[in-house]
């Protein structure tokens, strides 16, 4: 147990009591700084690309190559965040797996509202298949909205007749724009990073006035999860989108798909980036890896 690791890093953390909303330029720089401060990893090279129309940064071991490629969706809201405040998760599911990366610079709103994050994601998984790479040689994986945004992909595959990923794999996802959890007010005082009004600021400018009850950004409650591959769920209790998690696995549950919820008590919000600082991180991440092992070696 690292309860000490816990308690000091929850404290660290903890937001302002009182919300004050920040321009998404303001919101941007103060998530770039925050991520800049996580660990990534030596043994790995970074490499600008582009994909399927949108920048990337692809993700390779030094010295291991394995087959596979995994298809990284960054975090932060749809609003904020970019591969590089992404790339300590990145970056070590590559160098405990030797498998490539390609982490996705998908549009942000306001700039770009919904869908576009999700039609830049498919249009990325659309070319890794036109230049050849089996779909079961591919892992969807993503944190907070990027999460949210790798079910998304992999349902909107699915429903196009594209042949579906190994697997899907989330930390800390956003699957409910409804924010009908009960996570949603039970976690209100555990939660470190956010408050129920972040969600409303930062929801205002992804929908820009659509409906948060379309499933692609709503999974958790409306989606269609039939013929899902297998899934692995990460997320801590402290969070007020630890039910995002719960009822996407049960929803999944209930449509006969394979998955695993994979809950962590006591850590906050995408606690897999504090690799180096909180030994749950690191644990959490090892069995992510070995779910993108297994899958991607079955397939």
């Amino acid at each position: 147990m690292t309860r000490q690791q816990r308690t000091q890093l929850n404290q660290k953390l903890k937001r302002p009591a009182t919300f004050v909303p920040q321009t998404p330029e303001q919101m941007r720089t103060g998530f770039a700084a925050l991520m800049s401060n996580m660990y990534v990893p030596t043994m790995i090279t970074q490499t600008p690309i582009t994909l399927g129309n949108s920048p990337a940064i692809q993700v390779d071991h030094e010295q291991h190559t394995h087959a596979g490629i995994i298809l990284y969706f960054h975090g932060g809201s749809y609003v904020v965040g970019s591969p590089t405040t992404a790339m300590s998760l990145t970056g070590s599911l590559v160098s405990r797996t030797g498998i490539r990366a390609v982490s996705l610079d998908y549009r942000l709103a306001p700039e770009h509202p919904f869908p576009a994050a999700m039609e830049d994601g498919l249009a990325a998984y659309r070319e890794l298949l036109a230049n050849g790479t089996n779909a079961t040689d591919i892992v969807l994986v993503g944190d907070s909205a990027g999460g949210g945004l790798a079910v998304a992909v992999c349902m909107m595959a699915r429903d196009a007749g594209l042949p579906i990923p190994a697997a899907v794999i989330t930390f800390s996802a956003g699957l409910d724009k409804t924010h009908s959890g009960a996570s949603m007010s039970s976690k209100a005082d555990v939660d470190p990073f956010f408050a129920r009004e972040n969600f409303d600021h930062t929801d205002a400018m992804f929908l820009a006035g659509q409906d948060p009850r379309h499933e692609w950004v709503s999974p958790a409650t409306y989606g269609k999860l039939e013929g899902f591959p297998p899934l692995l769920l990460q997320v801590g209790t402290n969070e007020l989108l630890l039910d995002d998690s719960t009822m996407l696995a049960e929803r999944a549950r209930a449509a006969g798909v394979d998955v695993i919820l994979d809950i962590t008590a006591d850590v906050p919000h995408v606690f897999q980036a504090f690799t180096g600082i909180l030994d749950e991180a690191d644990q959490a991440l090892d069995r992510a890896a070995l779910f993108i092992k297994q899958h991607i070696a079955q397939a």
